[in-house]
């Protein structure tokens, strides 16, 4: 296999510990939150550009060292910072190094007590860690990304649901410089058990323009609240693509609100 891709890096919006904070809804004025995530990946296999299971050639290890952190500067508009420092290894390459630090801006186009809708811009430039999951180290200059976020929370439940949850659909379009465009899709859907528990579950779903790099990786946590903070802790798994290797690995978050 030629240039196996790797994590997808789950910092957005969508995993967090309510259903207030999620993508599609904006924080309010004056407030925000700092998210910190530690994700280690390792695959001895990946998907070939035939989307079919295959032995690497050595162990592929990715850790990435990330912040999220974002502020109401109105009801409407939310500024929203990403961050990450990363190290990995593969039977080609071993790097450590900033990867793509992105800032941008999301509107909340519209929202009652059950459903928000939000549309989001950002600008990230490239870092020495890898830009894109199929991507050698450093590959990658720039990026513009636009994102439409919907949400919907259920207080009530819903058939079987808990009473109290929510779901959520991102799409994206992230225009590339030094490497393909990209759509990307991703799903959460969050459960509370009790006041200070929750569970979350997501998918992470993509494709560069021509289809040669796929990617589908799920993602099931667990979220204590305590105050002003909370803490996640989960396991990701790559379960199909292409020029991807299949990934698994915990996830560890620690959000702090102000």
């Amino acid at each position: 296999m030629t240039r196996l891709g790797g994590l997808v890096v789950g910092l957005a919006a969508a995993a967090l510990a309510a259903p207030a904070a999620a993508g599609a809804w904006n924080q309010p004025k004056g407030k925000g939150q700092v998210i910190f995530k530690l994700e280690h990946m390792t695959a001895d296999r990946g998907y070939d550009p035939d989307g079919v299971l295959a032995d690497l050639p050595a162990e592929r290890r990715d850790t990435t060292m990330g912040a999220f952190a974002e502020y109401g500067l109105t009801d409407r508009l939310t500024v929203r910072f990403k961050g990450d420092w990363q190290s990995g290894e593969d039977a080609f390459v071993e790097f450590e190094g900033r990867g793509p630090i992105e800032l941008g801006v999301s509107w909340q186009a519209w929202r009652n007590d059950a459903t928000a809708v939000s549309l989001y811009a950002g600008y990230a430039t490239g870092g020495e860690g890898r830009n894109a999951g199929y991507a050698a180290p450093g590959q990658g200059d720039q990026d513009w990304e636009v994102r439409a976020s919907v949400g919907h929370s259920m207080e009530t439940g819903w058939g079987p649901l808990p009473p109290r949850s929510f779901v959520e659909v991102q799409a994206a379009r992230r225009m590339r410089q030094g490497l393909p465009d990209e759509t990307r899709v991703d799903l959460t859907y969050g459960a509370h058990l009790g006041e200070d528990w929750m569970v979350l579950a997501q998918a992470f779903g993509g494709q560069t323009d021509g289809g040669e790099a796929r990617w589908l990786s799920v993602e099931t946590s667990v979220v204590r609240d305590l105050g002003d903070w909370s803490l996640q802790a989960g396991w990701r798994q790559t379960v199909a693509g292409r020029e991807t290797p299949a990934a698994s690995g915990p996830v560890i978050g620690l959000w702090r609100r102000f």
